[in-house]
């Protein structure tokens, strides 16, 4: 077994802390005292300033939006379709944090393997059938879809959410994929 520890984070460079803009390098220091370790894509997408400030930007305004999605019904989103795309990184990543937040330590291995049977409601199946549809057959989408959503009392907005968290996670999960980001070991044990 290869020890983890010596594995790249990335296949690209990573850049040290103290080279990074400063407000790169501050919020990377505020995720590091919360967590107590720097999470692995930070540091891989901190190669490219421009597009971590993009990133980060784009994903908290998904991700910490108020709305008709939970937070861990948001994580939900994200484990079911980095399954879809085979990404390891989101599966593992936000596979914590969904335990976390569901404060349930079954739940992620649960959607990760095959949502369709985990143990969650009716309308978060609803949820992540319509995810994954726009995440493998966006161009399927139509009106059916959204009544559908709409039955389990979804609004616009939520079905806006539910889309946009799977496509901006559709790009993560292939930028990853490319990158070779490796899990940080920390994120296997969270929330068991």
């Amino acid at each position: 077994m290869t020890d983890t520890a010596e594995l790249p984070v990335s296949r690209f460079p990573v850049p040290r802390l103290s080279d990074l803009p400063d407000d790169i390098r501050s919020r990377i220091e505020a995720v590091q005292e919360k967590s107590g370790f720097v999470p692995n894509v930070f540091l891989t997408l901190a190669h490219r300033p421009d597009e971590f400030r993009a990133f980060f930007a784009y994903h908290d305004a998904l991700m910490d939006r108020p709305g008709g999605l939970s937070k861990a019904e948001r994580e939900m989103i994200v484990v079911a379709t980095s399954t879809a795309n085979q990404c390891q990184y989101c599966v593992i990543a936000h596979g914590a944090i969904l335990r976390i937040r569901a404060k349930n330590p079954l739940v992620a291995d649960q959607v990760a393997i095959n949502y369709r049977k985990a143990d969650i409601t009716p309308r978060q199946k609803a949820m992540l059938d319509f995810a994954m549809k726009v995440s493998t057959r966006a161009h399927e989408v139509g009106e059916t879809d959204f009544d559908a959503l709409k039955q389990q009392g979804f609004e616009e907005e939520d079905i806006w959410d539910i889309a946009a968290i799977s496509a901006f996670f559709g790009m993560s999960n292939r930028l990853a994929n490319v990158t070779s980001m490796r899990p940080n070991a920390e994120f296997y044990a969270m929330g068991r």
